[in-house]
C-alpha cells in the first residue's frame, strides 16, 4: 500500500453569496474529487490545537502526525532548516517577508497601511536582490539575513529572545502602527528597510509595470531551533515532501523526509501542477518511498488576496492537474494506494486570513468502497458523524494505526 496526502493549503472557506451560497470548494468543478468521494470516508478534523495560532506551521505539523503542542517551536525555524541556515541552539529565527506598504510621504511610518503580504508574489530572483540591499545596510554580529523563496526570507537573531510578532497577512489594509514590533532593534530595522527599498531600482521598475513594490521587511514567526522525531520512525513509512514553500520543506528536513524539488513550482496560482503530479508518481513507484505529501499553496494565497474566483480556479487546477492524473497513473500501474485530500486550515476569502475552524477531509482507499453517501465539501463534511478532535491523529486513520 502506498500513501498520498494532497494538502490544498487554505482551501476551506465559508459560503459566498456570489457563488450561490456555496464555498469555493463546493462551487468548483472537481469531477475527480467528486468521483473519489463516492467511495471515501468524509469527515471533519481539528488541526489547530486550542490556544494556538491558526498557521500553516501548526496545521501541517498536525496533518503529518506531529502534535503541535509538543513539537512546535516557531514557524521561521522550520523555514530556516529548509534553506540551510546554520542555527545554534540559542539562535532565534524570524520570518522576514518583503511586503507592500502604501507609499505616502505625508504619513508617518506608523500610519501607513499594509497592501500586500507577498508583494505581488515577487520572484525569488528580484527578492534576493532586495534582501541583499537590506543585508548590506543592516546586518551585523547580532542580525543576519538569509534569502528564501519569493517573498519569504529569514532573519537570524544571535542574542535575542522569542518575541510576539504579527503575521502580515493578518492585517491587510490595516494601519500598521498597532502591530509593529515592541522590540526596538526589530522596529528600527523595519523602518530602515522601508527607506532602503521604496526607491530601489527593482521597485521603481515594478511600479512602472503596474506591480506591487516590495518596499518593506516585515518580521514575524519567531522561534527556536526545532527538534522533530523521524517520520519513518514514527510511522514506519519512508516519506517524501513535494512543496514550493520553505516551511513545508523545512518540516520535511526536520522529520528526515526526502525533499523533492519540482522545477517551476512557486506557490502561486500558476505553479507547476503537472510537475508535482509526475514527481509524486515517480516517487511512489519506487520501493524507497511509501508516502508522498503534495503541498499546493495556491488556494491559501488566493484566499489572502480576497479573490474567490482565483481560489475556485486553484482548487480546479489541483483536481484536474494533480488528483485526477495521479489516481489514473497509480491505477494503471496497479499500485494500491490511499489518498487523503484536505486543507491544513481555512483561509476564508471574506477575512483574507486563517481561522481555527475544523477542516473537511476525504480519505480514499483504492482497495475498498468506504462511501458514506456524502460529497466532499464543508457542508457535507459537517453532516458526517466522524470528527477527529486531535488533527495529529488523522494520519493514524490513514495508515491504520491506533
Amino acid at each position: 500500500m502506498k500513501y498520498v496526502v494532497m494538502l490544498c493549503d487554505g482551501m476551506a472557506d465559508e459560503p459566498i453569496e456570489a457563488l450561490g451560497g456555496k464555498t469555493p470548494l463546493e462551487y468548483a468543478k472537481t469531477e475527480n474529487m467528486d468521483k473519489l468521494s463516492k467511495k471515501s470516508e468524509i469527515g471533519l478534523a481539528h488541526t489547530i490545537p486550542e490556544g494556538m495560532s491558526p498557521g500553516s506551521d501548526t496545521a501541517n505539523l498536525a496533518v503529518l502526525g506531529y502534535d503541535p503542542k509538543k513539537y512546535y517551536s516557531g514557524r521561521s525555524p522550520l523555514e530556516a532548516l529548509s534553506i540551510g541556515v546554520p542555527m545554534d541552539d540559542s539562535d532565534i529565527a524570524i520570518r522576514c517577508n518583503v511586503v507592500t506598504l502604501e507609499e505616502n510621504e505625508e504619513k508617518a511610518f506608523e500610519d501607513l497601511t499594509i497592501i500586500d503580504h507577498s508583494s505581488g508574489e515577487i520572484s525569488t530572483e528580484d527578492a534576493a536582490v532586495l534582501i541583499k540591499a537590506v543585508s548590506d545596510a543592516l546586518a551585523n554580529e547580532r542580525f543576519q539575513f538569509y534569502v528564501g523563496t519569493s517573498y519569504r526570507h529569514c532573519l537570524i537573531d544571535k542574542t535575542g529572545s522569542v518575541v510576539e510578532l504579527t503575521p502580515p497577512h493578518d492585517i491587510l489594509t490595516k494601519r500598521i502602527g498597532d502591530y509593529l514590533p515592541k522590540e526596538a532593534s526589530l522596529l528600527d530595522m523595519m523602518k530602515k528597510s522601508y527607506n532602503i527599498l521604496k526607491d530601489h531600482p527593482i521597485n521603481i521598475e515594478r511600479k512602472k509595470a503596474g506591480k506591487n513594490p516590495a518596499n518593506c521587511c516585515w518580521f514575524w514567526g519567531a522561534g527556536t531551533k526545532p527538534m522533530l522525531d523521524s517520520f519513518e520512525e514514527k510511522t514506519g513509512l519512508k516519506g517524501a515532501m513535494i512543496s514550493a514553500v520553505d516551511l513545508l520543506k523545512g518540516i520535511a528536513v526536520g522529520a528526515d523526509m526526502k525533499v523533492i524539488a519540482v522545477e517551476g513550482a512557486d506557490g502561486g496560482l500558476n505553479t507547476n501542477y503537472e510537475g508535482k503530479c509526475e514527481a509524486a508518481f515517480e516517487s511512489l513507484k519506487s520501493p524507497d518511498c511509501d508516502f508522498v505529501y503534495i503541498h499546493v499553496e495556491a488556494p491559501d494565497e488566493m484566499g489572502h488576496q480576497g479573490s474567490y474566483e482565483r481560489k475556485v480556479k486553484a482548487i480546479e487546477n489541483i483536481d484536474a492537474r494533480i488528483i485526477g492524473p495521479l489516481c489514473e497513473k497509480l491505477n494503471t500501474e496497479g499500485i494500491d494506494f490511499k489518498m487523503l485530500v484536505l486543507p491544513d486550515h481555512p483561509t476564508p476569502v471574506r477575512l483574507r486570513t486563517h481561522t481555527s475552524n475544523p477542516i473537511p477531509y476525504l480519505l480514499y482507499d483504492s482497495t475498498k468502497d468506504c462511501g458514506m453517501g456524502l460529497t466532499y465539501g464543508e457542508t457535507d463534511a459537517a453532516k458526517s458523524d466522524i470528527f477527529v478532535a486531535n488533527g495529529y491523529t488523522l494520519i493514524n486513520r490513514m495508515i491504520d494505526r491506533d
